[in-house]
């Protein structure tokens, strides 16, 4: 279970907390989604989980325990992280990459044995990348990135997986592909927090959502709870419809466009 409570967290030199007493709980076998518009906390959230960034007030927790009193190792068994942003230092086979992910179980003098491998051929065939294991990672394309580095955190076969934007550069049908996997994993008893701007997608697959504005929770709760067309328009912004996914019936976000001024020429 990944949980934070009163969690404040504030970046030097700026007069506003970037997150200002936020509170939820992700539990096991549920999908926990994070959204709000960009600046309002989220990644900030992922990055005091990960013990990266000074906390001000309040606590960041995995399985009850505070992540500032667990060393990094510790923290990697029990929590895989697939941030926003990552680059590799030099070029890797994609199959060495994922194995990456096996390190915090091998300790300092544990090479990797049949059972890291399975698990490292388990995190390529669930992310299906296994026809890339043999290609360097300067030879993906912007989506087959973001899949390998899926794989790599799953390697980890941690009970907790946080994901930061996960479908960023994906086309449709990756995209479907990796909220299908996420739900499966939830199935299996994890505990799945998820940062995202697709709201239909969330809205699909998430147990909960917790709607953030300017560093606080807004709203939390299930979708049809959270996506109210009124509470989305003043937080994004932005004139919004509320209908129903024809499919499985959960609420669907409709941008709609702004009229243009009458003297605008054509």
């Amino acid at each position: 279970m990944i949980a934070v409570e009163n969690l404040v967290v504030a970046y030097p030199a700026s007069p506003t907390n970037a997150v200002d007493g936020v509170s939820f709980v992700s539990p096991a076998g549920r999908i926990t989604a994070l959204a709000g518009p960009n600046g309002s906390g989220k990644s900030t959230i992922v990055r005091a989980l990960l013990g990266r960034l000074d906390i001000s007030q309040g606590r960041a927790m995995i399985d009850g325990a505070d992540v500032r009193g667990l060393t990094p190792n510790v923290l990697a068994q029990k929590m895989a992280v697939v941030p926003q942003r990552e680059e590799t230092v030099f070029p890797m086979r994609v199959r060495d990459y994922v194995g990456l992910g096996r390190y915090p179980h091998l300790g300092l003098w544990r090479s990797p044995d049949a059972d890291d491998q399975r698990a490292v051929g388990g995190a390529l065939a669930q992310s299906g990348i296994e026809d890339l294991a043999e290609r360097t990672t300067d030879a993906l394309s912007g989506g087959e990135w973001q899949r390998v580095r899926i794989a790599r955190a799953l390697a980890q076969q941690a009970p907790a997986l946080v994901l930061d934007e996960p479908t960023t550069f994906l086309d449709v049908a990756h995209e479907m592909a990796i909220f299908e996997l996420l739900a499966s994993l939830a199935r299996k008893g994890l505990a799945i927090l998820l940062v995202s701007h697709q709201l239909n997608l969330v809205a699909r697959f998430a147990d909960s959502i917790v709607l953030l504005d300017h560093g606080k929770v807004a709203v939390s709760g299930s979708p049809i709870d959270v996506m109210k067309a009124e509470r989305l328009e003043s937080i994004y912004a932005w004139p919004i419809v509320i209908t129903r996914d024809p499919a499985v019936g959960a609420p669907a976000l409709v941008p709609l466009r702004r009229p243009l001024p009458t003297n605008t020429p054509l």
